[in-house]
């Protein structure tokens, strides 16, 4: 059976963190063996979770839990997919690992190993969970192991905060989800999710779950405004760590809500669609509209991931929405740009991480403003790059692409809803989705540009090295993924169909099938997309240009400087800044940020301008949130009397106020 051989590569990967812990500090055993047998079982749950979409389910009891709480796992289409994608993934990101993690980062190596492979077994465990029990031991296993590789460098400061804030907001997030599953137990007292889905609950307490597993689920995912954590957090860890955790964890909630909306919920309302829709645009906003503005790679990387997580969370709401109303082809539709959009996102951000990892480490620099030029020095790292870059920007024939294509077909196709607000409100939707994918655009032109193309801003950059072999071969991996997304869309979505039909009971592989090669999602007459056209389009335009070059020019090539406005001298100090590149984004989105300026003076010995970006979610939520936590504990703080005499008299005024509560 697929989830015996899936349990027992869970297993495999706990192994190897106790190995790891055994070699504590042998880093060529442990970057040269552990993380590359990892890599290996990552690809085998590929396979087996990509040949048990024919399956319906497959189901598995250990006594392994506490007495009278074994651990049940279920194998489904849905838990299948996103298997799919963690091992897939984690192959990549694997073999890449074997080439990045020199020194430890601060933390042995063989301990490094063993949190990595927990946090992957565990990620696994997510997914395959069928009761609130296990599903809960797992996931603040996730949490744990994931707070412990963020903090690999602990002796810095600003990590252990991130780190802690991370923590903080993942086990706040555990509460909602725990109460959800409360709540859909039905004071049944049988935690399983076969018996929630038995439940037939009302309205009320349906919205309650719903509105819980939002909370709990969109903390881990990062939504407005409980994001706050991604941006601090991912930067902190060491690259192969954000690239699991930006392109892996954060999907293992939008597996909850899925999970939670489709299957354990028998009703969808048309109002968790739209608030799931209006959460999620304002999300994606927000992330890419700060992610402009980054002047920190990794920071830019990880606004960006909450920027693609507020349009999965969109999806899924145009998803509710049409199941609301009996709209069964176009939830499917929807869906499957979710699901295609988990997957690409997976790829290309990992991709982006590791390719700022091999930055960090050739360069030492996270600070745009201090790089530049590393094409010359690093060609390998700055091509496979741009194939992320164009992935992440929307652009054809990559995997960014259809997803983002196929979610705008979803918005701008839909027929008429029975409410003339939503109907209204469909095409300002997909307005704003357009704008959100131009900013994207817009911010990895940026990314890119500002990294790897000019002139380098700093000396040191000279010295910079090139990928080494582990890490190409991880990043060349990930790249196939994005190429193949992007060009067999038609077979992933024949892949990918189960999924849908089980959850909103309608698919897409009958429509695309039909087309062949070319993508059609609604009709032929509408849309449709053919990869290997635009493919064959863009190769022959580069053919012709080359032979054009050859026939009137002969092929000579002259070297010219480029035109620089008349200046005589040309440096780093000519090129545009990240903050300059920035600027007309902060200056029509201001609203958005907390900017403190620091303004030169004409009496300056040496002038300094500065500009700092703030979140208002942290001076209108948090600190005050925070203050006023700190003022309860003083007041609690103040029953701590360090007297014997004084606590005696608390228990007996408690005992004498417990018995006149029994009296009455």
């Amino acid at each position: 059976m697929h989830l015996d051989w899936i349990l027992l590569i869970v297993a495999a990967w706990l192994l190897l963190g106790v190995v790891g812990v055994f070699a504590l500090r042998r880093l060529t055993l442990v970057a040269k063996v552990l993380f590359p047998v990892g890599g290996a079982f990552g690809l085998a749950l590929f396979g087996l979770a990509a040949s048990s979409f024919r399956f319906s389910h497959e189901i598995a009891v250990l006594p392994v839990g506490l007495p009278g709480l074994p651990f049940h796992f279920r194998l489904d289409s849905l838990s299948a997919f996103f298997l799919m994608v963690i091992g897939c993934v984690s192959a990549g990101v694997s073999a890449f690992a074997a080439g990045y993690f020199r020194k430890g980062e601060g933390t042995p190596p063989g301990l490094l190993a063993f949190e990595y492979h927990l946090f992957l077994a565990s990620m696994t465990l997510v997914v395959l969970a069928d009761d609130a029990y296990v599903f809960m031991v797992v996931w603040e296993t996730m949490a744990l192991s994931s707070f412990f590789l963020v903090t690999a460098n602990h002796r810095i400061v600003e990590i252990q905060r991130a780190g802690y804030l991370y923590l903080l907001i993942a086990h706040v997030g555990a509460i909602g989800i725990l109460l959800c599953f409360g709540v859909l137990q039905a004071n049944s007292g049988d935690y399983t999710f076969a018996n929630m889905r038995a439940q037939d609950l009302a309205p009320f307490w349906a919205a309650m779950a719903f509105l819980l597993a939002l909370f709990g689920f969109g903390a881990k995912a990062g939504i407005v405004p409980l994001h706050v954590w991604l941006p601090e957090a991912h930067p902190a860890a060491p690259s192969p760590v954000s690239a699991l955790m930006s392109g892996v964890m954060l999907k293992t909630a939008i597996y909850g809500v899925l999970r939670v909306c489709f299957d354990l919920l028998h009703l969808q309302v048309w109002w968790w669609g739209l608030l799931l829709l209006v959460v999620g645009l304002a999300t994606a906003l927000f992330g890419v509209v700060f992610a402009a503005a980054q002047v920190d790679m990794k920071r830019l990387l990880a606004y960006s991931s909450i920027e693609n997580i507020g349009l999965m969370f969109a999806g899924i709401g145009l998803t509710v929405l049409f199941s609301t109303y009996g709209m069964r082809p176009m939830a499917a539709l929807a869906l499957t740009a979710v699901l295609y959009h988990v997957a690409s996102h997976a790829f290309f951000k990992s991709l982006l991480f590791v390719g700022t990892g091999a930055v960090l480490h050739a360069t030492g620099e996270r600070n745009l403003g201090k790089l530049g030029g590393l094409i010359r020095y690093m060609p390998w790292v700055a091509w496979i790059t741009l194939i992320g870059v164009l992935a992440s920007a929307g652009l054809p024939p990559l995997a960014g692409f259809v997803s983002e294509w196929l979610l705008l077909q979803s918005f701008l196709f839909s027929p008429g809803l029975p409410s003339p607000f939503l109907d209204m409100l469909i095409p300002v939707v997909a307005a704003l989705i357009a704008l959100i994918a131009a900013l994207a655009g817009y911010t990895m032109v940026k990314f890119f540009g500002i990294i790897f193309l000019g002139q380098p801003r700093e000396a040191k950059l000279a010295q910079a090295h090139d990928a080494s072999g582990w890490e190409r071969i991880g990043m060349l991996w990930l790249v196939g993924g994005c190429i193949a997304l992007g060009l067999l869309p038609v077979d992933f979505i024949a892949l990918i169909d189960p999924v849908t039909r089980s959850l909103v009971g309608a698919g897409l592989r009958d429509a695309v099938g039909a087309h062949g090669w070319l993508l059609v999602p609604v009709a032929i007459e509408r849309a449709s997309y053919g990869p290997a056209i635009f493919l064959l389009g863009v190769g022959a335009s580069f053919a012709l240009a080359f032979l054009l070059v050859r026939l009137f020019y002969h092929g000579r090539l002259r070297r010219a400087a480029p035109w620089d406005c008349g200046h005589p001298w040309q440096n780093a100090r000519m090129q545009d800044t990240a903050e300059g590149f920035g600027q007309p984004i902060r200056q029509i989105f201001e609203p958005f940020f907390r900017m403190e300026r620091e303004l030169p003076t004409p009496f300056d010995a040496a002038p300094r301008y500065h500009v700092s970006l703030g979140d208002h979610f942290w001076h209108w939520l948090y600190l005050p949130l925070a203050a006023s936590v700190e003022r309860l504990a003083r007041l609690i703080g103040l029953l701590q009397q360090g007297r014997i005499a004084v606590y005696l008299l608390y228990s007996f005024l408690t005992l004498i106020a417990l018995l006149m509560v029994v009296k009455q």
